[in-house]
């Protein structure tokens, strides 16, 4: 009897597992999910007489409920709607349909600067106010602040006639706060809702207000207008002003605080092209996704063929190698560097040593005298203790003392206000091998600095050794003219570029470290929700700080020669850079403090004066980005998901990257046993490009330094002469090598040279 209720019992359970189970698969399988629908808008049928039609009845076929999100018109021919993963499928395989590309949500690449970059003397070679106040650079970000005194209007005249965009109006945002130098500003949240829900307009604004902060940042570091007297809590004050001052803005936010999802970046590119801006800045990025796949890429190329540039942070991944996003030829992808000045903190010991460190705290100083320290990992009931995680500290161990935290896991402020929540009185945080030597600065809640790795690990095995470990802390204020500078970053994203190895990425640096800009009026400058203070500018650092900056100097350009194309601008920002001290030694990387190279800095660091006469350039169009992607083995469908063209690969072309006209080098080279079976005998590979006179007429002379010695170059023809302006010369370079171990690394620069211009390409071999 018990054997038969037990068997019972068995199958009851089992039954329910099963329904539970069923009912959970089925649940799955019905989830909707946001997906980009791409259309071929020339099979659309004849009993259709409008595409919009079209789009609902294809949508309709598959799902009766279903809403189109966003339609767009200039990226892509389509939509984007919610669709479970079954009518996904089934609308993929329906006449007219592309591609249905899932939603991806992408993260933002989270005063000083015109000085270091010698702007602010230059008026004499900058391009006439007139002429840049008919530039528009269009940020997609979090929105903006409009009542920050960097958008003030002064001095300019009205809204360029070009400009067809508008100021939506929505929570805390009218039209009256746009003006004549924030032109425009839209906002694109239906993805966002559709995937968590309707906005909780007590946490954020469903208009374009930004209550983050980034997009204020990167906003008014591009176009921002020159505001004396700008400081953030007294630290780097003097006169903020962003690179293009004349330039006009626009804000599209895309970006929201979990994120900034396809559906709504895609309408926000599509926007920004129907409006008219001239240069596009977005400091977002994601995984590295085939072109054809990648939102970004796939916006960016429309806007590319608009004449609009596209400007992008390289990411925050450094300084780990391939670590890149936003890699497309189209994109002009921005990597950072620091600029020569510091906030510098000062750490001393029990034990009679001092140690230089960083820190924005300005409030209430700690005590002159030696306080406790204790080490984090020490005082902790977690295992990764040593992190300062939310609630991982023990009370009773931390109070009244410093506490030695280290980098990773959560923010860097965060970490400061566990420890004050502790009960701790101050914070040391350290970083470990991944961060190096950077310092980055920050507006903490209790007395904290920063310290390198070196002396970060020192200060450890000091608290380890020492049973009565104490330190102080001071901070220094503003510390200008500092040196070297600059410094490759060491969250920069770096190279080599593992979606397209014959491509070199970034493109460049600009500054990106400890940057002053506008700030939301909505949170403080730690970005906590806790912190109450409320200021008009911040201090932050990212590739989401140095992308602005190349966009404002492109505008510059734009100013300058309004007829040039984006690729003609990008060359220009690339083939001016600098990549040495006045000293003659190479950049160093801040991760290491040793000798930086072209897979982290690009073509080097940007230089405004030296752009606006570059001689020659490395031009480039669509028909150029189209043999890219046949080069590339693209087929036909992906290249029109990519570029919205129908376009062919001409079966008797011999289609290279090697030949795409570049403005640097990248040049993977197969190892003995790759090229040979172990033979040392030697091969080549062949490169060409093709240069546009931009200056005066000149004969151009070619020279080559290398470091090594084991890689001929050759470049032929030697001399270029032109006479014409916008004349073009082409050459092709010759490198004939022989193996080296595998994952070596090397590299060497090209010039061009006419006495008066040098155009300079890096070259970045790898052995694969």
């Amino acid at each position: 009897m018990k054997m038969l209720i037990f068997m019972f019992l068995q199958i009851v359970l089992l039954l329910i597992f099963c329904g539970r189970y069923t009912i959970a698969e089925k649940k799955t399988h019905q989830a909707k999910k946001t997906y980009i629908i791409h259309m071929d808008k020339s099979t659309m049928p004849s009993t259709f007489n409008d595409h919009l039609n079209w789009y609902d009845s294809s949508l309709k076929s598959v799902s009766a409920s279903a809403e189109m999100l966003y339609t767009y018109k200039n990226i892509a021919h389509g939509f984007s709607t919610r669709l479970t993963l079954q009518e996904a499928d089934t609308l993929e395989k329906q006449p007219g349909i592309l591609s249905v590309i899932p939603e991806v949500r992408y993260n933002l690449h989270t005063t000083r600067t015109p000085q270091f970059l010698g702007i602010d003397k230059a008026t004499t070679l900058l391009p006439a106010s007139d002429q840049l106040s008919q530039v528009i650079i269009g940020i997609l970000d979090t929105g903006i602040w409009p009542e920050l005194k960097s958008l003030d209007d002064t001095g300019l005249g009205p809204v360029p006639s070009s400009w067809k965009g508008v100021c939506e109006t929505g929570n805390n945002f009218n039209s009256s706060n746009c003006n004549r130098k924030l032109v425009g500003a839209r906002f694109f949240s239906k993805g966002y809702e559709a995937a968590l829900g309707p906005i909780d307009e007590k946490i954020e604004s469903r208009s374009p207000r930004d209550d983050d902060g980034h997009g204020s940042h990167t906003l008014t570091t591009a176009g921002g207008s020159a505001v004396a007297g700008a400081s953030l809590f007294g630290l780097a004050s003097g006169t903020a002003r962003g690179m293009a001052t004349q330039a006009r803005v626009a804000a599209y936010k895309v970006c929201w605080l979990v994120g900034c999802f396809s559906s709504d970046i895609a309408a926000g590119i599509d926007k920004a092209i129907e409006d008219g801006v001239n240069i596009l800045s977005m400091s977002i990025g994601g995984s590295l996704l085939d072109y054809y796949r990648d939102i970004i890429a796939i916006g960016a190329f429309s806007a590319t063929a608009h004449g609009i540039l596209v400007s992008t942070s390289a990411g925050n991944g450094g300084p780990s190698q391939g670590s890149l996003a936003n890699v497309a030829p189209w994109l002009t992808t921005v990597g950072a560097g620091t600029i020569d000045r510091d906030f510098p903190a000062y750490i001393s010991l029990g034990n009679g040593k001092t140690y230089t460190g960083a820190s924005l705290y300005n409030g209430k100083s700690l005590s002159d005298s030696p306080l406790p320290v204790v080490y984090s990992g020490n005082v902790s009931n977690s295992s990764v203790g040593y992190l300062c995680l939310s609630d991982s500290l023990i009370p009773s161990k931390v109070s009244g003392k410093i506490v030695v935290c280290e980098r990773g896991g959560n923010s860097r402020v965060e970490k400061g206000l566990v420890v004050k929540s502790a009960g701790g009185i101050g914070m040391i945080l350290v970083n470990n091998e991944e961060y190096g030597e950077q310092l980055i600065s920050d507006a903490h809640l209790l007395p904290a600095a920063s310290l390198g790795q070196k002396s970060g690990d020192a200060l450890k095995n000091y608290v380890f050794s020492d049973p009565n470990p104490t330190a102080t802390l001071a901070f220094g204020g503003t510390k200008l003219q500092v040196q070297p500078s600059p410094v490759v970053a060491a969250f920069s994203s770096r190279g080599p570029n593992a979606l397209t190895p014959k491509i070199l990425k970034p493109d460049l640096i600009a500054p990106g470290v400890n940057i002053l800009a506008g700030w939301t009026g909505e949170v403080g400058p730690s970005g906590l929700s806790v912190d109450q203070r409320h200021v008009s500018f911040n201090i932050i650092s990212g590739t989401s700080m140095s992308c602005p900056h190349v966009s404002g100097l492109a505008a510059i350009l734009k100013g300058a020669y309004p007829e040039w194309s984006p690729a003609a601008i990008r060359s220009a920002l690339m083939t001016t850079s600098y990549t040495t001290y006045k000293t003659g030694e190479t950049f160093q990387d801040g991760a290491t403090d040793k000798p930086a190279t072209p897979f982290d800095y690009g073509a080097g660091h940007v230089d405004p004066l030296a752009s606006l006469d570059p001689g020659l350039v490395y031009d480039a169009n669509v028909d150029d980005y189209l043999g890219f992607l046949c080069a590339s083995n693209y087929t036909s469908l992906e290249i029109k998901i990519a570029t919205k063209r129908d376009f062919t690969c001409d079966s008797r072309k011999k289609y290279r990257v090697e030949d795409f006209n570049y403005p640097s080098f990248a040049v993977p080279l197969e190892t003995a046993s790759g090229i040979g079976g172990g033979s040392n005998a030697p091969s080549t590979v062949q490169y060409s490009r093709t240069l546009t006179n931009v200056g005066t007429p000149g004969t151009y002379k070619a020279s080559v330094s290398s470091q090594i010695t084991s890689v001929k170059i050759v470049v032929e023809p030697g001399v270029l002469s032109f006479t014409e302006l916008y004349e073009k010369k082409s050459y092709t370079v010759t490198f004939t090598y022989t193996s080296l171990p595998s994952g070596t690394t090397s590299f060497a620069h090209l010039e061009w040279s006419d006495e008066k211009h040098r155009v300079i390409s890096p070259i970045a071999f790898s052995w694969t």
